[in-house]
């Protein structure tokens, strides 16, 4: 049986990191200019990857499947970043982000990477406030923190409501500057299609010119994949609609391991479901639990009278409101994690408290931080979120509770790395979100920015290094080369195949039907029966792709519904992984709620003995079922408990 390593060092929790430093090897910097390194991705871990790895001197290729770096979806996060500085001086250390970051993860992430992205996550705030990132400030000059969930001490540095968006541009100037040097060439409107493996190594890839519809082929000693996650397989996401987790199945396909794939975070603050004709969610910052209190009518009565438009939520006593996170989870309130939110939300909204005119939503509330604090406070703190809220709702906020429901956000699943961020294909990097590794079950707030930064700005720097000391001696290779031909050649097979269908219906409609298997079977709450379900429903939706879709246009062109549909035949197949995973997964843990495995109050009941390991899909073929492998999971440091945030 394949053994799984994972190349953990010897030593210490604490010390790990820094001995695998002392002891790497490393390249110097006449060879560096030798070596060539494909980034795939443009967000922040790969752009503060291209940028730090120019920087040192190597070659970059770095790919941007938008027009400009600027669009990646790492400008959409809101709230804030994580880091253990302890400005507030309320007891916050490395340690206590490492188990609050575990914790959080429902003892499901791997504990030596954890404390790597802890350690580092310091570091990350002194390189952006460098760049001149804007974060909020006191009124002394010290940069301002604010909570987020599953934590106790305030740690989440901000920019107001578009951290993401200051973030990426402080990555986007570094990258810049290595363009300009002529350390990074930058490929914008370019989607990578395969990577091309030769003699066991990653050495390329084959991407498609977005503007033109031609193949290329791209030679590379190392590749990274930095593209994100997988979200957009249920179609209503808070992702962008570009986001995709085809660059994840094309290195499953070559031989990398997908990880966890069951694990997709379902956010609680997002603005409900209006329309059939909707493309995609809009997320509400989990900052705003902060400020904001959640609730919902405690009268049946009260919540249908709502619903049917005879009553207001500002017409609603006091006592007649049921703070329901409050009531549930004194010690953390509206600030328990992600997947606990967005459980009890469901609940109540399944027990006939819910309100909008579907009845799946409930409140959060502003008004009593806008009489503690006053209305320009607040607005200082969420005034841009506030007013996106109005723009799409078309309600004051500031004068009428915004309604929320959750909404799939981030996948924790992704590609299986090791230590060193390295794949189960040497010379295959993955890093950010489109690897599995350093949240487990269920992602904290404001840690989906930290690790995208750490892993692009201070851990692959110094990992891919260990791997390309050997490669010195390893010449550029043409294109030419069979593997890269042969490559190339089943990219345009496929592109063809899917041209010639010629069907009837169009991308769109059959995402949606995925959409729809996936919500509804592989959703909040999956059972034995429902994960069977969609394993059904996943096949026959896969046949009727592959005989009745219907692409317009030619394939050597500008052709977004060919993109589209590129991203859809794959979105199928991580949705079959994802349902099968969970099938496989009997208990609960974070975001995979198992509803046969819960305790009598309803929270995730995990089975240590059992399935404390990460589940690892190695691809087998075609049409063949997948093999499972097992990485355990060994904590030296923490105490496995149940989770408990009351």
């Amino acid at each position: 049986m394949t053994q799984i390593n994972s190349k953990i060092p010897e030593g210490k929790l604490a010390e790990k990191w820094n001995n695998y430093k002392a002891s790497q090897k490393l390249v110097n910097p006449a060879n560096k200019r030798r070596l060539d390194v494909i980034v795939v991705g443009t967000g922040l871990a790969g752009a503060s990857a291209a940028a730090s790895l120019g920087e040192l001197g190597f070659n970059v290729l770095n790919f941007c499947i938008q027009d400009s770096p600027r669009r990646a979806h790492s400008i959409a996060a809101q709230g804030g970043i994580n880091a253990a500085k302890n400005y507030t001086n309320d007891g916050d250390s490395v340690y206590r982000l490492f188990y609050d970051t575990i914790k959080g993860g429902d003892y499901r992430a791997r504990e030596a990477n954890v404390y790597r992205l802890a350690e580092v996550s310091n570091c990350i705030i002194d390189q952006c406030v460098a760049q001149g990132v804007p974060f909020a400030r006191e009124y002394g000059g010290l940069l301002d923190n604010r909570s987020f969930g599953g934590a106790q001490v305030s740690r989440t540095f901000y920019a107001k409501g578009q951290t993401g968006q200051q973030l990426l541009l402080g990555a986007y100037s570094a990258l810049s500057r290595q363009v300009g040097k002529g350390s990074v060439k930058l490929y914008t409107r370019y989607e990578m299609m395969d990577v091309v493996v030769v003699d066991g190594k990653a050495r390329g890839i084959i991407a498609r010119n977005l503007r033109t519809g031609r193949l290329e082929r791209f030679f590379g000693h190392a590749v990274v994949i930095a593209t994100g996650g997988y979200g957009n397989t249920f179609f209503l996401s808070t992702n962008a609609m570009g986001s995709n987790g085809s660059a994840a199945i094309q290195a499953y396909k070559k031989g990398a391991y997908f990880a966890n794939p069951c694990y997709a975070q379902i956010h609680p603050t997002c603005i409900p479901v209006h329309g059939e004709f909707q493309s995609k969610l809009t997320l509400m910052s989990e900052s705003l639990r902060n400020d904001g209190r959640i609730w919902t009518p405690k009268k049946k009565e009260d919540a249908e009278a709502i619903r049917a438009g005879k009553l207001k939520p500002t017409q609603i006593a006091e006592d007649d409101r049921d703070y329901y996170l409050e009531r549930r989870y004194p010690a953390f309130g509206n600030l328990v994690p992600r997947d606990v939110a967005s459980r009890a939300a469901k609940e109540r909204c399944d027990a006939g408290y819910g309100v909008g005119t579907t009845g799946l939503a409930v409140y959060l509330d502003f008004s009593e931080a806008i009489n503690r604090l006053g209305r320009d406070v607040v607005e200082a703190r969420y005034g841009n979120l506030f007013q996106m809220y109005y723009k799409i709702v078309d309600e004051n906020p500031y004068e009428t509770p915004m309604m929320i429901y959750p909404a799939i956000h981030y996948t924790m699943g992704g590609i299986w790395v090791d230590y060193e961020c390295m794949t189960s294909v040497e010379g295959l990097f993955a890093i950010g979100e489109a690897n599995f590794s350093d949240h487990g079950a269920n992602r904290l707030g404001a840690s989906a920015l930290m690790q995208g930064l750490a892993d692009g700005y201070f851990v692959l720097p110094f990992t891919i290094q260990n791997y390309l000391a050997d490669e010195i001696r390893t010449p550029r290779m043409s294109t030419e080369k069979e593997e890269f031909v042969e490559a190339e050649n089943s990219v345009q097979s496929k592109i063809q195949k899917l041209m010639s269908i010629k069907g009837n219906r169009s991308v769109d409609s059959i995402h949606k039907d995925l959409g729809h298997v996936m919500w509804n079977f592989v959703g909040m709450g999956r059972t034995k029966e429902s994960l069977e379900k969609a394993l059904e429903e996943i096949k026959q939706i896969k046949k009727e792709f592959w005989s009745n879709v219907f692409i317009p246009g030619e394939s050597e062109d500008l052709n977004t519904e060919l993109e589209k549909a590129l991203r859809v035949a794959d979105f199928i197949e991580i949705g079959y992984l994802m349902a099968k995973d969970a099938l496989h997964r009997e208990e609960s843990c974070g975001g995979h709620f198992r509803e046969e495995y819960q305790t009598e109050e309803g929270e995730a009941k995990r089975q240590d003995d059992k399935f404390s390991y990460v589940a690892c899909w190695k691809y087998e073929g075609e049409d063949k079922e997948p093999s499972l492998l097992k990485e355990p999971l060994v904590y030296e440091s923490i105490h496995v408990q149940q989770r408990n945030y009351k």
